[in-house]
């Protein structure tokens, strides 16, 4: 801060000034004898500690500066005002009211007031409602004490013309608002009062108790000069130039004011404002100080009504929390179990969906727990979007989610859960173990339905681990993908989509694998195809086509060489024939063609259409759709293609409600 051991020193000069001044009250005192406390050095501290306030704005930024610039406006108006009282009205047998004097004096209120609501919103910027109503209630309690302190006497002593009135009532009512203002400060930083915000304090009090002193003696026409409580009005003006130059060092950190402040400060001020309405009862006070000891309580009664709110909105969010699950937003353990409760007690017919993700800690392995953390939020909301048309999606922690689906779901709506659970790409494949049962026909206990598609999910997972036929498929897979990354990725996509299809058709478990080791390795025979031809970026000629024909023969020789992949080899022959019987190698028509290789013909043909090759830019999947349907009949199987559309549609609607 700007100044330093100056203005440290000067600062020092004033204080030790006002406190010399004051301590010369009595007999002895002077005030027009010798140059140390005479009038020029009274003007001196009054009107410099105003400057060094103003100087202190200049040094500061932002809203502190305007809140400095209006505190020390304020006070150099008065100090000018009282400089002008002293030459010009004191001697005076009859001052006029209202004066020059007056306006000065008068100005200082709304100003300070003004400049202090300023340093607060410079210095908070959110309050909460509570504190606002505690700073209200405080403010109104202390203005209704101040009012039957210092009303009382004033409103008795009211006559005269109406700007005289006026002016006199001025006074004791901007002392009510100054007060109330820094207790409202007070209240609304939560009672944490540093060295700054205690020095206007201070000041204000100070000052409150030098003008109604003054007032109440004018008042009882016992005022003589000088008397003991002059000294107010000018250690409010150095008080108020020591407070705007503290150093940041000084000032108090903010913690936490804890309960114990935070009500017993609220409760003091009430008691403040109801013993005020008792005096009043017992001793007819002004209309002033009853009306805002009223106010006062009826702001208790509103701090009462806020705290209520206040603690419902938290209790209504503290229950959504420790039923949520922080990473994926779905409901998590605490929040199946009540919705397990309530549907077993009602009797209500469900099925419970239990799923476990394949090859999540490999791909949380190979690119961070960060990467790991957003694929389980992106399933969680693929999973959330699915269950909402028949039920409620939760995750159970880790890489464990589940659904509570409404009666009626068959276990081709949870392997299509489990559908929505699946993510692959470059390197890695996602896929989720499921277990299922039926509620109540199963079991009607909560930790029993648990227990049971907790193992079926893990019987599920251990199968498929040591299944043969998936290791040959994963060998071959990871084959592929060393030879054209971009070979292995089309056909992941493609088992994705003959799986969900295959399920929609309602294959057994087996036959549905089948298909997906068959999508999965369809083209495998291209391995034995020469680069130039895969990738020759315009059309082959009749040799080279020829050679691509080939690849089919050459995929069931090398998937048949896994004594587990018999069955799919024949799949992965046939997957190139056409419905019409134009396609190869065996030219079969019809249901000639088995089932699973006209699947996985018309998946592979929409990723086909949908993927960019070197010659020519993908389709869009409305254009490829078109003309999957436009060949059904011909190169595809109808009803094949008529799944495949709604498989497609369900997985758009999806994917628009996530």
């Amino acid at each position: 801060m700007s100044g330093g051991r100056p203005i440290r020193v000067i600062l020092a000069i004033l204080v030790a000034w006002t406190a010399a001044r004051q301590l010369e009250v009595g007999p002895a005192h002077d005030a027009l004898s010798g140059p140390l406390f005479g009038k020029v050095a009274y003007w001196t501290v009054i009107v410099g500690a105003s400057l060094l306030v103003l100087w202190r704005a200049r040094a500061a930024r932002g809203p502190e500066r305007w809140g400095w610039g209006l505190i020390g406006t304020g006070a150099l108006l008065w100090s000018l005002a009282d400089v002008y009282w002293t030459l010009f009205l004191a001697e005076q047998a009859e001052i006029p009211v209202p004066s020059v004097s007056d306006a000065g004096y008068l100005a200082m209120y709304p100003l300070v007031a003004a400049g202090l609501i300023v340093l607060l919103r410079a210095q908070v910027r959110r309050v909460s409602r509570a504190l606002w109503v505690d700073g209200f209630t405080a403010a109104l309690a202390v203005g209704s004490l101040s009012a039957a302190v210092v009303m009382e006497t004033v409103w008795d002593t009211l006559g005269g013309n109406v700007a005289g009135v006026s002016t006199n009532l001025a006074y004791p009512i901007g002392d009510l608002v100054l007060l109330g203002v820094v207790i409202a400060v007070w209240a609304v930083r939560g009672w944490q009062v540093d060295r700054t915000w205690a020095l206007l304090g201070a000041a204000i009090i100070a000052f409150w108790v030098a003008d109604s002193s003054y007032l109440v003696t004018v008042a009882n026409d016992t005022y003589t000069y000088p008397s003991a409580f002059d000294g107010g009005w000018t250690a409010c003006i150095v008080l108020f130039a020591l407070a705007a130059w503290q150093y940041p060092s000084q000032a108090a950190a903010r913690q936490d004011p804890g309960a114990v402040r935070l009500t017993a400060w609220p409760a003091a001020f009430a008691t403040l404002g109801l013993s005020v309405l008792v005096a009043a009862a017992l001793l007819g006070l002004n209309p002033v100080a009853v009306a805002l000891a009223a106010l006062s309580l009826l702001a208790v009664l509103l701090r009462l009504v806020v705290s209520l709110r206040d603690n419902a909105t938290m209790l209504k969010a503290s229950r959504a929390e420790a039923h949520t699950d922080a990473l994926t937003g779905l409901r998590n353990r605490r929040a199946l179990m009540r919705d397990l409760d309530e549907r077993l007690e009602s009797g209500r017919p469900s099925v419970l969906a239990l799923f476990d993700l394949d090859g999540f800690k490999a791909y949380n392995d190979a690119f961070g727990h960060p990467a790991g953390d957003a694929l389980l939020a992106r399933l969680g909301r693929k999973l959330a979007a699915y269950a909402a048309r028949d039920g409620d999606a939760y995750r159970m922690g880790g890489d464990e989610f589940c659904v509570l689906l409404d009666a009626g779901a068959s276990d081709v709506q949870v392997r299509t859960a489990a559908a929505a659970l699946a993510e692959s790409g470059d390197g890695f494949a996602v896929r989720a173990s499921y277990g299922s049962v039926a509620l109540p026909v199963e079991t009607a206990e909560a930790g029993e339905a648990l227990r049971l598609v907790d193992q079926r999910m893990y019987a599920r997972k251990n199968s498929g681990r040591t299944s043969a036929r998936r290791q040959s498929t994963d060998v071959l897979l990871r084959a592929l993908s060393e030879r054209d990354p971009n070979l292995g990725d089309h056909l992941s996509g493609v088992a994705i989509l003959a799986e969900a299809v295959a399920q929609r058709l309602g294959l057994g478990e087996d036959a549905v694998e089948q298909v997906r080791h068959a999508a999965a390795l369809h083209d495998v025979g291209k391995m034995a195809i020469p680069d130039a031809i895969l990738n020759k970026p315009g059309p082959l000629d009749d040799a080279e086509w020829a050679f691509i024909r080939r690849h089919t023969l050459i995929g069931e020789r090398i998937v048949a060489a896994a004594p587990a992949l018999q069955t799919v080899s024949l799949l992965v022959r046939s997957s190139h024939e056409r419905w019409d019987g134009a396609g190869y190698p065996d030219a079969l028509t019809a249901d000639d063609i088995p089932l699973g290789a006209r699947i996985v013909s018309v998946c592979d043909s929409f990723d086909a259409m949908t993927g960019d090759r070197p010659y020519r830019a993908g389709m869009d999947d409305e254009t490829a759709l078109t003309e999957l349907q436009r060949c059904a009949g011909t190169q595809f199987d109808p009803a094949v293609v008529d799944a495949f559309a709604q498989e497609w549609a369900a997985r758009v609607a999806t994917a628009v409600l996530v």
